[in-house]
């Protein structure tokens, strides 16, 4: 299975004007623009997941949305709670491993650390790492068998604008 980790694109800050809660940032017009080329990227990757679950935070919904389009994916979108930024890793993959698709690939929108907490877990069976996914940054593992441990090899880690520089 290919499973790819998306952080969400650059918010807008807590405090800022309806922005009391974390849950409630919104993506920020330059976010926005920047997930598209981001997006843009992925389907020049030839990225066709089988299934996009995202966090239920509206600047991760936002950053799902906008790349299930781009990929025309929409009706292949649903949240999971599992995704919020103090979700369980092992409970996403029981998630996972329930909604699998058909296809071999999930696209997998949230936020760090927790991504970075899982692409470690996964690639070498603990969760402390320094992989660090930057706001719109994507990773690519290659799951054998998705376990609660080592079971994932890292193809590729791109950050946002390497990102920008392969849509372009």
């Amino acid at each position: 299975m290919k499973l790819y980790l998306l952080r969400h694109g650059i918010a807008a800050d807590l405090g800022a004007a309806g922005c009391s809660r974390d849950a409630d940032r919104p993506l920020t017009p330059k976010g926005k623009r920047r997930v598209r080329a981001i997006a843009a990227a992925l389907k020049r990757l030839g990225v066709e997941p089988g299934l996009i679950l995202t966090s239920p935070y509206l600047r991760a919904r936002q950053t799902a949305e906008i790349v299930a389009e781009i990929l025309r994916a929409k009706g292949r979108l649903r949240l999971c709670s599992h995704l919020i930024p103090s979700g369980d890793a092992r409970h996403l993959i029981e998630f996972i491993q329930q909604e699998e698709p058909e296809a071999d690939g999930v696209l997998l929108v949230g936020h760090e650390p927790y991504l970075s907490s899982l692409a470690s877990l996964l690639v070498s069976g603990n969760s402390s790492s320094s992989l660090t996914l930057k706001k719109g940054g994507v990773c690519l593992l290659n799951v054998r068998e998705l376990t609660p441990g080592r079971c994932a090899t890292l193809e590729w880690l791109l950050t946002p604008r390497q990102m920008r520089l392969i849509a372009a």
